[in-house]
């Protein structure tokens, strides 16, 4: 037994033809192909008309995710990553192990002496 409903499963109300000439006026476009370190290629899709200066030369590849450029003999490097750094190391790349020595010597006889203990 069918319900009710449309005789066509998955059309809308009111779906015509599905042709180029329905769906309005297609742009013209430039493929531009760039490649990563491991000789992936990724093409992107830009108007025609966009000024060259506009088109990234540098995209991140999608597949590896490692930046991509658009000369093929030459793809751009993966730039080193700064390991994270603590907040002690950055304390210590401020201060030499003698203005440590001082500055946790006059903190202590700060606490010393608001304790009582002088």
């Amino acid at each position: 037994m069918a319900s009710g409903g449309s005789a066509i499963r998955g059309s809308r109300v009111g779906a015509g033809p599905m042709g180029e000439q329905d769906r309005g006026f297609h742009a013209e476009r430039v493929a531009i192909s760039y490649w990563d370190a491991m000789g992936n290629e990724t093409v992107r899709y830009f108007a025609a008309d966009l000024p060259e200066d506009e088109i990234p030369e540098v995209i991140d590849s999608p597949s590896t995710g490692l930046p991509a450029g658009r000369d093929k003999e030459n793809p751009p490097q993966v730039a080193k990553n700064e390991p994270y750094k603590t907040h002690l190391a950055y304390v210590k790349e401020r201060r030499t192990p003698e203005e440590a020595v001082s500055l946790l010597d006059e903190a202590l006889q700060k606490l010393r002496s608001s304790e009582g203990r002088g």
